[in-house]
């Protein structure tokens, strides 16, 4: 069983309707905030640097971009085929490969295994945006992709980022700009509990080689000009049974 059409069509007109241009949704912060941070904390842990990397959830692909300039062959993968659409025209050099992918079909997943071979992950805020039931079939789909040799780098955010989107959402002068298209598509980011996130982990085959908490950066600022970002924590993940790198 894929994705609820209901959640597709949720992501299809929110990538639809997002503008052109990096930075114009609120988690599309700059790599150098984002995945160029992310990649200092995984980098140790890459068993094989060598392999393909899958940026998966690559949304509009900025941070799609930032890899495919580190590593050799990478491909971005997102269940809105407009997201797919606005990476590719924002890639016109092709520096990086771009698919459309339900990450909880479990055949589509096999066979980008089968056609990229073992690869190493990068996911950054798609478990917590996902539906309760998808939530296991995601991080299986990151068992799969990395076989035995890949490792894979999870950021999510935090259940106290729930509370700092609300606090934003309920301000006398209503949600930030950036953050209005988020409720308005009927998506429902920081879902995840905490305590969860770990177990949620475990039952789909996975070792966590290390953690941490690390704010993720967003696009949008206060009033005051002071950039929001949200509280978040990371995790770097190996198959079970994977020996350490």
């Amino acid at each position: 069983m894929s994705v609820t059409n209901r959640y597709r069509d949720a992501w299809e007109g929110f990538w639809r309707d997002a503008p052109e241009g990096e930075g114009a949704v609120i988690w599309d912060a700059e790599p150098a905030l984002t995945a160029e941070r992310h990649l200092a904390l995984f980098a140790p842990h890459l068993a094989d640097p060598e392999l393909p990397v899958v940026d998966l959830g690559c949304g509009n692909g900025t941070q799609t971009r930032f890899l495919a300039e580190r590593f050799a062959r990478v491909l971005g993968a997102d269940l809105s085929a407009a997201a797919v659409g606005l990476a590719r025209r924002s890639d016109p050099a092709e520096r990086a490969g771009y698919l459309q992918l339900d990450a909880t079909d479990p055949a589509a997943v096999r066979a980008l295994h089968d056609r990229l071979g073992d690869a190493n992950v990068y996911l950054r805020g798609v478990i917590h945006q996902s539906e309760p039931a998808d939530r296991r079939k995601v991080a299986e789909a990151v068992a799969t992709l990395l076989g035995d040799r890949g490792r894979a780098f999870l950021v999510e955010l935090s259940e106290a980022a729930k509370g700092v989107l609300g606090a934003l959402a309920r301000d006398p002068a209503g949600p930030p700009a950036k953050l209005r298209p988020v409720f308005a598509h009927g998506l429902a980011p920081a879902e995840v509990a905490d305590a969860a996130f770990g177990a949620l982990l475990r039952a789909s085959g996975l070792t966590v080689l290390d953690s941490g908490e690390l704010p993720l950066a967003t696009t949008e600022f206060t009033p005051g000009g002071e950039r929001i970002e949200l509280p978040a924590h990371w995790v770097a993940v190996a198959p079970d049974g994977a020996r350490p790198a």
